[in-house]
């Protein structure tokens, strides 16, 4: 009887937490707004991590976002379960729907990317999908029109940028594998297709930067807004994602983390390639106030604004993609 009972108790607490999934759309005022957390480093019962959970509960306090994004490294000690959730709960707690990508470390504290990602799926206010076979699923998800609540309107692409190079004389870190860059290829046509043949628009979320970020960081013809302390740390191969996405025409952006000392924003072939801001405390390396970015979407265009949240000052307030174009001097 008693294992009977709690069987049903534990049947009907996973249902709950899979039920608080509401669909994401626009707002009445055409706005959808997001706010990323990046690299929250959070280590369980070390008092350094206090301020990572202040600083995401000031953050959360002024914006009110529709959803919020972690990318990655949100875990850096164990016990990871615990580590885990008393992040996430500062978001879910508030019944605000929430996403995430793994990081390099968040699998090196005890438990693997899969175990983490079935105890985050048992969290209210989760918007992750069922992983089936995938050991972390990358993911899309859909913001709907403000009129009807039923159109597709924009995209969010979540991926796992893997963690180290798999590859014997390859240092570093790891890259998309092809099937990653043709499942986002797939995704982005099937989405178009159904909306007549014009590609939405999108944004894409993952960890460790795109090899493109060192292109775009040097280029004088490219216009950066934010601050850059550090180089960019991202793998030594290359396996085409950036050329998926310009390609295919939808995504407009994509917002990284692991670069803690980085949170600028810079413009490469018509992408927006953007850091977050670091949001952990003092556990790991740092020079920037912890804070968050923020991203705010507007409906039926293929413009956003963005900010950096500090807790205490909004700074680098930017429109994609008037911002991030340099003008002819002569013709002003």
């Amino acid at each position: 009887m008693n294992a009977l009972r709690i069987f049903f108790i534990s049947l009907f607490s996973c249902t709950f937490c899979f039920a608080q999934q509401p669909a994401l759309a626009f707002n009445k005022k055409g706005k959808f707004k997001i706010v990323q957390f990046t690299d929250v480093h959070y280590q369980y019962g070390n008092k350094a991590s206090d301020a990572a959970l202040e600083c995401i509960n000031s953050v959360l306090d002024i914006e009110c976002p529709d959803l919020v994004v972690f990318t990655g490294d949100i875990i850096y000690a164990s016990p990871a379960e615990q580590g885990m959730r008393k992040v996430l709960e500062q978001v879910s707690t508030r019944k605000i729907p929430f996403v995430l990508t793994f990081g390099n470390h968040d699998d090196e504290q005890g438990m693997t990317r899969t175990q983490l990602y079935d105890v985050i799926r048992q969290i209210p206010y989760n918007l992750l999908p069922e992983r089936g076979s995938a050991l972390s699923p990358d993911y899309v998800l859909t913001v709907k029109s403000s009129l009807d609540g039923q159109k597709d309107a924009a995209l969010l692409y979540c991926m796992d940028s893997q963690a180290y190079s798999p590859i014997k004389g390859v240092s570093g870190y790891g890259w998309f594998n092809f099937d990653q860059v043709n499942w986002y290829r797939q995704q982005s046509a099937a989405y178009t297709a159904r909306n007549d043949n014009q590609p939405l628009p999108a944004v894409a979320f993952f960890h460790i930067p795109l090899p493109e970020y060192n292109e775009a960081v040097v280029s004088e013809n490219a216009a950066l807004r934010g601050t850059r302390m550090e180089k960019v740390c991202a793998p030594q191969l290359n396996t085409g994602m950036f050329t998926a996405m310009r390609t295919s025409g939808d995504v407009m952006a994509t917002f990284v983390g692991h670069d803690h000392d980085n949170d600028y924003a810079v413009m490469w072939q018509g992408i927006l390639l953007a850091y977050g801001r670091y949001t952990g405390g003092n556990t790991v390396y740092n020079q920037l106030p912890n804070g968050a970015r923020v991203i705010e979407l507007t409906e039926g265009t293929r413009i956003f604004t963005t900010w950096i949240n500090q807790k205490d000052a909004i700074v680098d307030r930017t429109t994609y993609p008037t911002s991030y174009v340099k003008d002819d001097w002569k013709k002003r």
